[in-house]
């Protein structure tokens, strides 16, 4: 079963995320700011990262960075309301493995998830 760890801080859209996710049987973590997406990742193993960038502590953008600088090249997938082509530059830069826009469909994000950690929902 492939872990995902939803880095989301407004709880609608992460229990959204969550439910879905689960339902089509991935296990999931919520972290709600950049500082606990950080300590999670240090102490479990997951196959996956959804990151929103407007975080609070410490932003999508800098939790981004500091987890490609130690070497975790896990696969992340930006989910943010940020459209603009500098956040997704920035993104791509770091090597990000998508992008999706919020508001999004859930069958995008899935087929997202599911395309990148090679399984089928």
């Amino acid at each position: 079963m492939s872990r995902i760890l939803i880095v989301e801080d407004e709880s609608r859209i992460a229990a959204f995320i969550e439910k879905g996710l689960q339902k089509n049987g991935f296990e999931t973590a919520i972290a709600t700011d950049g500082e606990q997406a950080l300590m999670m990742v240090d102490g479990c193993s997951f196959d996956m990262i959804l990151l929103d960038l407007g975080l609070p502590i410490k932003s999508g953008l800098a939790v981004l960075t500091e987890l490609r600088n130690r070497g975790i090249q896990i696969p992340i997938v930006i989910v943010s309301a940020r459209d603009d082509i500098e956040g997704k530059m920035a993104g791509f830069l770091n090597e990000i493995t998508d992008y999706i826009t919020k508001p999004f469909r859930f069958a995008d994000l899935l087929k997202s998830v599911c395309n990148h950690l090679n399984v089928v929902a």
